[in-house]
């Protein structure tokens, strides 16, 4: 039986080795807001007032390391922006907050940028295009691609 087509991911929880930095990194770099603490452990950050989008914690242990590069783990998460000026203006605050970029694409139906977070993990920034405006092959399907996106024309929106 398929997945229902409503159904959504509603959360990410990121294990952190510094929970104040990782906080900086989502509420002061990305623009989260904190929702809730649990105690030193623990913190719910999210936007527009949802109860929580981000969960960052501490419970392996404060200063624990970060897997290696290679192994198997989260490789990305991904947060979608509404739009093409609002991407823009959170990919401006990233790098004036000095966040360097991983890379930046056009997959067709989306346009995407990643970086990391202050404890390695991947975060992609997106906004996808209207489905009237994907890319389709002859048969219909899909045919999503990864080519360089103009981040200069990008920014311009922001």
């Amino acid at each position: 039986m398929p997945i229902d087509p409503r159904t959504r991911i509603g959360h990410v929880h990121l294990t952190v080795s510094d929970l104040d930095r990782a906080v900086a990194f989502y509420r002061d770099v990305l623009g989260f807001e904190v929702t809730s603490r649990y105690g030193r452990d623990a913190v719910f950050l999210s936007a527009g007032g949802y109860h929580h989008h981000l969960g960052l914690n501490t419970w392996a242990g404060r200063g624990a390391p970060q897997p290696p590069r290679g192994t198997t783990g989260l490789y990305h998460f991904a947060i979608l922006y509404p739009d093409r000026p609002t991407l823009a203006r959170a990919v401006r605050q990233v790098l004036d907050h000095g966040v360097p970029l991983e890379g930046a694409a056009d997959h067709g139906v989306s346009e995407a940028v990643y970086l990391r977070d202050s404890d390695g993990n991947g975060v992609e920034l997106y906004r996808d295009r209207p489905q009237s405006e994907w890319p389709r092959a002859p048969d219909g399907s899909l045919a999503m691609q990864t080519l360089a996106l103009d981040l200069n024309a990008l920014l311009l929106e922001a």
